[in-house]
């Protein structure tokens, strides 16, 4: 059962799990490369724990099984933390079989956060970022400084939707063939608690030859058209007086969201790179120090500009002894400057670089 923990002080909802891979080592060691991208992972020998704003996981390897505990502040936490865990140990086993047991096993139910939405309009503010405003009955779940993305579910057109159920063994159930819902994260632009309503921004690419179902989807959704949202997840607000944030257009909406949660005592220097001038946007901010530096690529292929870098390493010099670094872009643009940050002597506590996407991938 779910259980209420004094080893965890500040997280009231506490669950175990017990997983059986092939190769216990391996899995710890994949665990650790993968999550470092989307959570502070620290590792002591055959101990892990992850640790983001939606809780934490700590992994054991106990001779050839891994056990698992979660510790989370709400119970729909827990649960999207466990569809997490459970989800990347299924895909780093691949075709080995894995065994994955919870002390509270799930019954076969729709998600505890998943909210049905309706689109209300849509408009571009740029000519590459469109934005839709959805109506949500349940909105006021989203308004938190804690998690500020959610995973957008796009059921085929013209299909009843069939939502996805949580399993047995933690992972998210989801409906196949014509049914098959298309999933991708997305960062709440803002929302309207009065009107019952939210926006959220999709880029517009440039046809690569495949398929990208988020800018699909808000390039051709129309009012009345049924979409879901699971969440809000991970990527809250930072607990900062002094923010330096960075990143690419998919980071945009993040960054524009920060800015504007900003409390007129907070700091706020934002760098973001987008295509060219036209796709600046005007940007609302409370915070009295408040600047925002422009980087266009010009022409250049996204991801492969290498300006983002640079441009942090510039004032790494000024930053002070609390500013918190906060960047989100291309894979190989968010490892470089997660090394340079390091590199630098910047504290784990005080920075994230997170991978928002990969060139060459559309998942």
């Amino acid at each position: 059962m779910i259980v209420n923990a004094a080893s965890f002080p500040h997280r009231d909802f506490v669950l175990t799990g017990t997983a059986i891979p092939v190769d216990a080592d391996d899995m710890l060691a994949e665990i650790c490369e993968h999550f470092i991208d989307h959570a502070e992972v620290f590792r002591d020998g055959d101990h892990v724990t992850l640790s983001s704003e939606i809780g934490e996981a700590y992994i054991s390897r106990v001779s050839e099984q891994l056990d698992i505990r979660l510790a989370c502040s709400t119970e729909d936490m827990l649960s999207m933390t466990r569809g997490i865990i459970a989800e990347h140990l299924f895909m780093f086993a691949g075709d080995d079989p894995l065994t994955l047991e919870w002390a509270d096993q799930p019954k076969p139910t729709r998600l505890s956060n998943l909210s049905e939405i309706r689109i209300v309009s849509a408009q571009n503010v740029t000519p590459r970022m469109r934005r839709l405003i959805v109506s949500c009955a349940d909105v006021a779940r989203f308004d938190t400084t804690e998690g500020l993305h959610v995973r957008l579910l796009m059921p085929p057109k013209g299909r009843e939707p069939i939502w996805p159920v949580t399993l047995a063994d933690g992972r998210i159930g989801w409906p196949e063939g014509e049914d098959e819902i298309a999933v991708r994260y997305y960062t709440i632009r803002s929302i309207d608690l009065e009107h019952q309503q939210m926006a959220i921004d999709f880029v517009l690419h440039e046809d690569c030859g495949k398929r990208m179902p988020g800018a699909e989807f808000g390039l051709t959704a129309q009012p009345g058209d049924r979409a879901a949202l699971l969440g809000p997840g991970a990527g809250g607000m930072p607990e900062a007086k002094d923010l330096l944030l960075a990143g690419d257009e998919t980071a945009l909406p993040a960054i524009a969201r920060m800015i504007e949660l900003a409390t007129p005592d907070t700091k706020v220097h934002a760098i973001i790179e987008v295509a060219d001038k036209a796709e600046e946007q005007a940007l609302t901010c409370a915070a009295a120090g408040f600047s925002v530096e422009w980087l266009h690529r010009n022409g250049t292929e996204p991801g492969t500009a290498g300006l983002l870098e640079p441009a942090i390493a510039a004032r790494l010099d000024k930053l002070g002894p609390d500013t918190f670094v906060w960047a989100a872009c291309e894979k190989t643009e968010a490892q470089a400057i997660r090394a340079r940050l390091k590199a630098h002597g910047l504290d784990r506590a005080r920075m994230t670089s997170i991978t928002y996407w990969r060139r060459g991938h559309t998942d």
